[in-house]
Order: C-alpha cells, then structure tokens, then sequence
C-alpha cells in the first residue's frame, strides 16, 4: 500500500509561521500564537449587494479590497468614503491583519485572536487570503480590540505601507 508523502510548505525560503517567527521549515500545523498584526488606517466598509451584481464604480480599493459572492448575495469590502448612504452597508471599520505569510494547514489562529475580542464584546467581520487572515471591527472598538490583544499577549502595530 502507497504511503503518503508528508506535505510541504509551498513557500521557499525562510517564511513567516502564524506565531509571527521566522522558520526556514514548514510550521506545525497547530498553534495559538502569541501574533503579530498590523492595523491599518483606512476606514472601511462591507457592503451588501445582491446576488451576480456587478461591482459599483464607486467601489474604491483600499488597503483590503474584497469580493466574495455566494448564490445569495455579493459582499464587498472596500474603501468606506464612498459608499453611498443608500447602499445596505456596515462602517466604519478598521483592518487589522496578521502579520506573515500563514501556513494554511495551521489551526487556531482565529480563535486566538478573535477569543479576546469576544470577551470585550467586540464585533468582528472576518476574511482570509491565501496568505494571511484579516479581522475588521467597529473603528469605535479599534483601540479596545489593540488592548484586547496586548492583554492576550500579541503585538499590534500601525500598518507599513508596502
């Protein structure tokens, strides 16, 4: 009978682990943190729009710009400035990423940082990339959901525009 191979990082090179340390082999597949992440400036919002509807032109791109659509609906993220007030939307909200590039085989990660928020009573709207995962919340919460985090032991820091 044919044993599988173990799975390999698809990454080359030293990468970033979920825990926000540099490794130069493929991290373990489950792990609690402590992260890093990078809170970014914008003011966002999500945006409901109906099912195979086309993406508005007054949808801005901004440091996160996101489309997922379903058979029920669209949802947009992007740029809250110029969401017009008629649009079935939710802002402001700021974007805190993780920092890293995030082994997709690693488990726990969002509930390690979404646990604090849920304590403080802080709404979340989460999304992933491939690389890393996203947590936006409230702008009024923003800085409650930093300390949340620094109580839990991760570090938050302003965004580094790339």
């Amino acid at each position: 009978m044919h044993e599988p191979r173990p799975r390999t990082s698809r990454v080359h090179g030293p990468q970033h682990g979920r825990n926000g340390t540099v490794t130069t082999s493929p991290a373990s597949p489950a792990s609690s943190g402590p992260y890093q992440l990078s809170r970014y400036p914008e003011t966002l919002a999500v945006v409901r729009l109906a099912a195979g509807a086309e993406i508005p032109e007054w949808a801005e791109s901004s440091s996160v710009f996101s489309i997922t659509a379903t058979a029920t609906e669209t949802s947009l993220v992007c740029a809250g400035r110029s969401v017009p007030r008629k649009a079935r939307h939710h802002k402001p909200l700021t974007a805190f990423c993780v920092d890293g590039q995030l082994d997709l085989g690693l488990t726990g990660v969002l509930v390690a940082l979404l646990t604090p928020l849920a304590e403080e009573e802080i709404s979340v709207f989460t999304l992933s990339t491939f690389d890393t995962d996203w947590i936006l919340v409230p702008t009024a919460a923003a800085d409650r959901a930093e300390e949340a985090w620094r109580r839990s032991g991760h570090t938050v820091a302003p965004a580094v525009p790339v």
